[in-house]
């Protein structure tokens, strides 16, 4: 008889990581994982009481993974590093990003959780100092729908052919910079 393989919770996370990463969070069932892993669901059921154990699981390795590339990140101004990391995780995990961005899901934090970490951020920022609460939510809403949608266009495999990576983050700088000159002049209008 052949020897039993023994899977430990590390080595079951990451194969419903990778069936998370080609086809989505729904797709992670304990006959998948098990089918992924060449097991029964035994092991699965030893290491987690539930699937929703394991997709909580799953979905912070995604946390660090994204956490991990925003860390990565150079460039001038915490909202450029940000920009530019969602970019690198829709280039890197597109069926991951399209799911967690685009469709409502239990995952993400809420934009408002969101928006007023990011807002506060901007009030620390020397540029920004003076402006009011509105301004400012005025230029992330406008700043996060162009990343948003520079991203999406990533994760789907929409981009123009003439436009390489680079390319693409200098254009998500450069209109960050024109959305803040543009407020800035209107401001002091």
């Amino acid at each position: 008889m052949a020897p039993k393989t023994i899977f430990d919770k590390e080595t079951i996370i990451e194969a419903a990581f990778e069936i998370a990463k080609e086809s989505g969070m729904s797709s992670i069932t304990t006959r998948n994982v098990a089918k992924r892993l060449g097991s029964s669901v035994a092991p699965i059921y030893v290491n987690f009481q539930t699937v929703e154990e394991l997709n909580e699981a799953v979905i912070k390795r995604i946390m660090n993974i994204s956490s991990e590339i925003m860390d990565n990140q150079t460039g001038a101004g915490a909202f450029y590093r940000i920009g530019k990391a969602s970019l690198a995780f829709a280039r890197d995990y597109p069926v991951l990003f399209r799911e967690l961005t685009m469709q409502p899901n239990e995952y993400m934090a809420s934009y408002d959780t969101m928006e007023k970490s990011l807002l506060e951020t901007m009030a620390e920022d020397v540029t920004m100092g003076d402006w009011t609460l509105n301004e400012r939510r005025e230029l992330l809403l406008k700043m996060r729908a162009f990343q948003i949608g520079l991203s999406v266009m990533i994760s789907n495999g929409q981009m123009p052919s003439w436009l390489n990576d680079k390319e693409t983050d200098d254009l998500l700088m450069s209109t960050g910079e024109d959305l803040l000159t543009a407020t800035n002049f209107k401001r002091n209008k």
